[in-house]
């Protein structure tokens, strides 16, 4: 891996991101797979360990709560990554991003629909936890709200993933919360 490598760990969220056309000044690494949840990521997750990333951006959650996983199982995984990523890759910076909000006015993706309960209450307990372990919480879910506080139409396609204007969105809250 590249001096000063950004991984981004995720789902198909992360994975329809253009990371090294958005921030060509660094060298990325896209690890987004497709209907991934926290349990694959802690499986996979030794790949990133081996790679000590400079910078390592995690967006997961929404294909647990899908599956109906509980709330409770889905902090406890990000506690098992955040635990072997700090004890085994100390330097890399971790960054703890929000579970989007999604918008089920769009009917294709209706298992990750009416979860904003359960996103909401991930989100306070990812943000207290990067509080307690020093990390790094990037609040997406504010930014990529409409007045419903729904997945705004401007940013996505499906009520889920977002569009080429919701990766740029993205990009934007990066830049200006200084986090790259």
């Amino acid at each position: 891996t590249p001096k000063k490598a950004v991984v981004w760990l995720g789902d198909s969220i992360t994975d329809g991101g253009e990371w090294s056309e958005l921030f060509p000044q660094y060298a990325t690494l896209n690890r987004g797979i497709s209907a991934d949840h926290t349990f694959g990521l802690l499986h996979r997750l030794y790949e990133i360990i081996q790679r000590k990333p400079w910078n390592l951006f995690i967006l997961i959650g929404i294909n647990d709560l899908s599956r109906n996983f509980p709330d409770a199982v889905i902090l406890q995984n990000y506690r098992r990554m955040i635990d072997s990523l700090q004890q085994q890759s100390p330097n890399t910076r971790i960054y703890i991003q929000s579970i989007l909000p999604t918008n089920d006015r769009f009917t294709q993706f209706k298992n990750h629909q009416q979860k904003t309960a359960h996103i909401l209450y991930i989100n306070s307990e990812l943000k207290k936890m990067c509080l307690e372990r020093k990390l790094v919480y990037v609040n997406l879910y504010d930014a990529f709200t409409d007045a419903e506080g729904k997945l705004d139409a401007r940013y996505t396609n499906d009520g889920l993933h977002l569009t080429g204007a919701g990766y740029l969105r993205w990009k934007e809250v990066l830049q200006n919360g200084g986090y790259l």
